[in-house]
């Protein structure tokens, strides 16, 4: 083997080292490298192979979530989607969210408007929640997963002051005529 081929063999595999975070420059793998013999740098070649050919654990820093004793709410979405919100009591600063058959742990978010935020980084999900509605978002890819989401309470008609001075009983002429 060239030495130029030798040195163009590490310099490609010290960068291939680096993008998986191997190590922590190219130059590092390069001065490490050429002090070594060509038969080392195959054996290298053999153990980034090895690394790649293994899938890559995620660091999971939440536990999975728990729903035992928690309430549940149901949400019906636009389009069909559905989403379910475990709550526990004894813990506000985080929810239980399942959506499609897959149940994820969110951590509160403080916000400035009110609005109770729910996220969980690793998965990419974001879950706010206002009077009105809800909405489920992915980070990741930056698009909504579900919009419109309403549980039963939300989903009843507003009440409004009008409705609410009006009679209880039909309204005759008579009663229109005592409320002028």
């Amino acid at each position: 083997m060239s030495m130029t081929k030798f040195a163009t063999t590490v310099t490609v595999c010290a960068a291939f080292a680096v993008s998986l975070g191997l190590l922590p420059s190219a130059q590092a793998a390069v001065d490490s490298s050429a002090a070594t013999p060509a038969k080392k740098t195959v054996k290298h070649k053999k153990a980034v192979k090895k690394a790649v050919a293994q899938p890559v654990e995620a660091e999971v820093d939440d536990p999975d979530a728990d729903i035992t004793g928690s309430v549940s709410t149901d949400f019906n979405c636009e389009m069909g989607n559905k989403v379910t919100i475990y709550t526990n009591t004894n813990d506000a600063d985080h929810i239980a969210l399942r959506w499609k058959r897959r149940l994820h742990r969110l951590q509160r978010v403080s916000t400035t408007t009110g609005a109770q935020r729910f996220e969980n980084p690793l998965f990419g999900l974001i879950w706010i929640g206002i009077p009105s509605k809800g909405i489920l978002l992915d980070s990741k890819r930056n698009q909504q997963l579900a919009n419109e989401c309403k549980d039963a309470e939300q989903m009843k008609p507003p009440v409004t002051a009008a409705a609410a001075l009006a009679p209880a009983g039909p309204v005759s002429e008579k009663t229109v005529l005592q409320t002028k």
